[in-house]
């Protein structure tokens, strides 16, 4: 039978939909009864592509007795954290402030007015992992409450106010100056890995927010050593199991030091931003290598994570079943591993090359594997060139390279009839203003119209589907026709940046003017006036409530970590000084300052969380640069510029800037350079603009 979970949205939650648990969606009916009830709330947060929110589902959400405990005891709310990044925000700072770790699945324990008072991460069914048991937890927490209220929600209301304390930030009188990131440069020096790149031990996560932060800090200073730490892990990261050799784009992170075993998720946010990664550094080096990673992530967008009608999916599961006959029976990464044996029938003379590329063992390559999930099985990598390939087969490089493709392509052919993993079709304005981004600058520095294409399509999806046009709101989530969930700062943010990324590809105006609304919105729905920065959710909207009435949320919090995705306050300071540049409105500018300037002791004491902000903070100390386009548009012109990594520049043509009189000189394509407020001589071939532009 199913819960009231079968009439939601949600993938994560339609997951949940037949489990005994009686879950209820985050909402009032579920609080409500539990005031009525006098029942604490177990809370319960996740994501469709979480392998352990899998296994917790298995072994305690689907046991009718532990279900008959939290059914008699609690009330079970089910959150999907990528829908409600807010609710996941609030309870994640408070189990990683009690327990000094976090993740998914995330369990909470909460009084009816939706205090926290106790929580953790995965529980096993029974005690294992030096971990208590889910259930003798659920019987301790249900006696606590019934015979020591009063002290748990003490407790509760305690820990409020200290994370409270612990999240409010005042502007100071003037904003980080360079030292800031030269102090933030050494710290990623420091924790850099030489020998196989990354930043920091294992597991190694990508964080392209570290990448951006560092070709930035190349190009203002020209520290080889930051270009190179970018290059290396790279590099690296391509070679490695962590980068899908056959079907492209890459898994979630490596739980190894050398990027060869993944965890398989792959998420749209990780596409993006790494996509940006590859292009700016084959932009910077003109190495091949990048441009072909990059067009590697853009096929497998395309490919595997592109509704029809142009938005972009949320990410596919790291489990799959072995076998189409027992759906039932997933491992993790089964959808992509082969045994030697598999590879020899479907690739016959031709498997023994491919064995020498991608490090093919008759037993298995994966030596160190506590689950047991990759016995007899490969994880494809780079284990040699393809020139060593070359020279081990006994043939040319050329030859060596044609025949590698092509087994590739018969193995992406014979791997898409397996069982698939999940794909979390739902689509998110945050993670497609990324994608929107990435596509863009694919465009642009691969000269690929496809890209741009693609870009397109997903901006006038979120236009047409999210976007409410009677309210001025954009909304978070679409699915099937249903579009949910009034935006937060990071919707508002990304999508603003995709859409000037967008406009520099393309030149739409349409695009310029809406990234402008967007962000005036983002200022009027989530500006702290008082204390400056920005709030992740927005000031309700919603009628007046009584006075004692719970708020949806116990704490309104400013995040400006920039972790697997960059933070709502770091896009938005990128985005209001980007816009200020481009339309010459102070008020962006000044607004941008003021986030910045909240957010300067973060910047000052702990720059590696903020290399996102870091990136905002390097283009409002540098001068204003722009590049300005007049008369007809001249394709030469623009590949002359989109040679260059100008990461401090902005492209406009010169009917949108406004009434500054920039005329075409003869009615040829001309182009304006100007840095400083100041303008060189006014070009007309792509020849003179690339000697003004080095």
């Amino acid at each position: 039978m199913s819960n009231r979970l079968a009439g939601e949205k949600s993938p994560y939650l339609l997951q949940h939909a037949n489990n005994p648990v009686d879950w209820f969606p985050w909402g009032d009916e579920a609080f409500a009864k539990a005031k009525s009830e006098n029942k604490p709330i177990f809370l319960s947060i996740g994501y469709a592509t979480c392998h352990w929110c899998h296994v917790m589902e298995r072994e305690s959400f689907e046991n009718a007795a532990v279900a008959r405990i939290l059914n008699e005891h609690f009330i079970s709310i089910k959150v999907d954290r990528e829908e409600r990044p807010d609710v996941d925000r609030v309870y994640m700072l408070f189990v990683q402030a009690s327990t000094g770790q976090g993740g998914w699945p995330m369990s909470v324990w909460l009084t009816p007015d939706r205090k926290p008072f106790f929580g953790g991460t995965y529980f096993p069914p029974d005690a294992r992992f030096g971990r208590p048991g889910f259930a003798a937890i659920l019987q301790s927490l249900a006696e606590a409450w019934k015979t020591d209220r009063k002290r748990v929600e003490d407790s509760g209301a305690k820990v409020l106010e200290q994370l409270g304390d612990y999240t409010r930030f005042d502007a100071r009188g003037q904003l980080p100056g360079a030292e800031a990131l030269e102090k933030a440069y050494e710290i990623f020096r420091r924790a850099y890995d030489p020998k196989y790149g990354g930043f920091g031990r294992a597991p190694k996560f990508p964080r392209p927010s570290v990448f951006n932060f560092l070709l930035r800090y190349y190009k203002a200073t020209g520290n080889g050593d930051a270009l190179e730490m970018v290059l290396e892990t790279l590099r690296a990261m391509t070679k490695g199991g962590m980068h899908d050799q056959i079907g492209g784009g890459f898994h979630r992170y490596s739980v190894d030091e050398r990027w060869f075993v993944p965890h398989f998720e792959k998420m749209l946010y990780d596409q993006a931003q790494l996509a940006i990664s590859y292009v700016e550094a084959f932009q910077i080096t003109r190495d091949g290598e990048f441009a072909a990673t990059a067009r590697d992530i853009f096929t497998y967008v395309l490919r595997d994570l592109t509704d029809p009608a142009g938005g972009f999916y949320c990410a596919e599961d790291a489990d799959s079943a072995q076998d189409a006959s027992d759906p039932h029976d997933k491992s993790e990464g089964a959808f992509y591993i082969w045994s030697r044996e598999e590879l020899n029938n479907i690739l016959g003379d031709a498997a023994a090359m491919f064995a020498c590329r991608y490090g093919v063992q008759d037993g298995g390559n994966v030596d160190e594997d506590p689950q047991g999930e990759f016995v007899g099985r490969n994880i494809l990598f780079e284990a040699r060139t393809v020139e060593q390939t070359a020279a081990h087969s006994g043939v040319s490089a050329d030859d060596a390279r044609a025949a590698l493709a092509q087994t590739s392509r018969t193995l992406l052919a014979v791997r898409a009839k397996r069982p698939r993993p999940l794909l979390d079709d739902k689509i998110l304005a945050s993670w497609n203003g990324l994608m929107i981004s990435a596509f863009a600058k694919g465009a642009q520095i691969l000269n690929e119209p496809k890209y741009a294409a693609a870009a397109r399509s997903a901006a006038d999806f979120l236009k047409r589907s999210l976007w409410d046009d009677a309210r001025c709101i954009l909304r978070r989530r679409y699915r099937q026709g249903d579009a949910a969930v009034d935006g937060f700062l990071d919707d508002y943010a990304f999508c603003g940046l995709g859409l000037l990324d967008l406009y520099e590809t393309t030149f739409a105006a349409d695009d310029l003017t809406w990234a402008i609304q967007l962000a005036e919105r983002a200022l009027a729905l989530f500006e702290d006036k008082d204390h400056s920065g920005f709030f992740a959710t927005p000031v309700s909207s919603a009628p007046a409530v009584p006075a004692d009435a719970t708020p949806e949320l116990v704490l309104r919090l400013k995040d400006d970590y920039d972790g697997a995705e960059p933070s709502g306050n770091s896009m938005m300071a990128l985005l209001l000084t980007r816009l200020a540049r481009m339309t010459g409105r102070d008020d962006f500018r000044v607004a941008s300052e003021r986030a910045l300037k909240a957010f300067a002791s973060r910047i000052e004491e702990g720059a590696a969380g903020v290399p996102q902000m870091l990136v905002a903070l390097q283009l409002i100390q540098s001068p204003p640069s722009e590049i300005v386009l007049a008369g007809p548009v001249d394709d030469a012109q623009l590949a002359a510029i989109r040679r260059h990594f100008l990461p401090q520049a902005i492209v406009m043509r010169a009917e949108h800037i406004g009434d500054r009189d920039l005329p075409a000189i003869g009615g040829k394509p001309t182009a304006y350079v100007c840095e400083n407020f100041a303008c060189k001589l006014p070009v007309t071939t792509a020849e003179e603009l690339e000697t003004q532009l080095k």
